[in-house]
């Protein structure tokens, strides 16, 4: 008897990331910016300036990613870093002026792309979709 393996969660996970990508990535590649940028600038918009290990780990970037992640969206205007008064060992990083103007004129296309996803996948499904993945995340070992 043999029983075929399990479907792989983190395999389909992935895959189905990728299939939603392919509703966004062409808004941010006319907008010259990379997934980590977006991501970067979306967590940063929502919830203000913060250290850089907190930014690596919501945005899930590698901490050593993240700091040339960073160092290109500063060359670029769209964040400011600073060093923390309290302790000049933390970085903290908030949007500049052209990181506010770059979510601005993103979120108009970025919502018309949710609208496509949402009109293939359904309003329902998406929202219960979301809802599981956030319990998810919460799991802990």
């Amino acid at each position: 008897m043999s029983s075929r393996p399990r479907q792989s969660l983190t395999l389909t996970l992935l895959q189905a990331r990728e299939a939603a990508m392919r509703f966004f990535r062409p808004s941010l590649n006319e907008h010259g910016l990379t997934e980590q940028q977006w991501r970067v600038i979306r967590i940063l918009r929502q919830q203000g300036e913060m250290e850089i290990y907190r930014l690596a780990d919501q945005a899930c970037i590698l901490k050593p990613s993240m700091t040339g992640v960073l160092v290109r969206m500063e060359a670029a205007g769209l964040v400011k870093r600073r060093k923390a008064e309290t302790d000049q060992r933390r970085v903290l990083v908030e949007l500049a002026e052209k990181g506010e103007q770059c979510f601005a004129s993103m979120s108009q296309c970025m919502e018309a792309n949710y609208q496509a996803l949402q009109g293939q996948f359904g309003e329902e499904k998406l929202k219960q979709l979301l809802g599981l993945l956030d319990e998810l995340k919460q799991v802990r070992r």
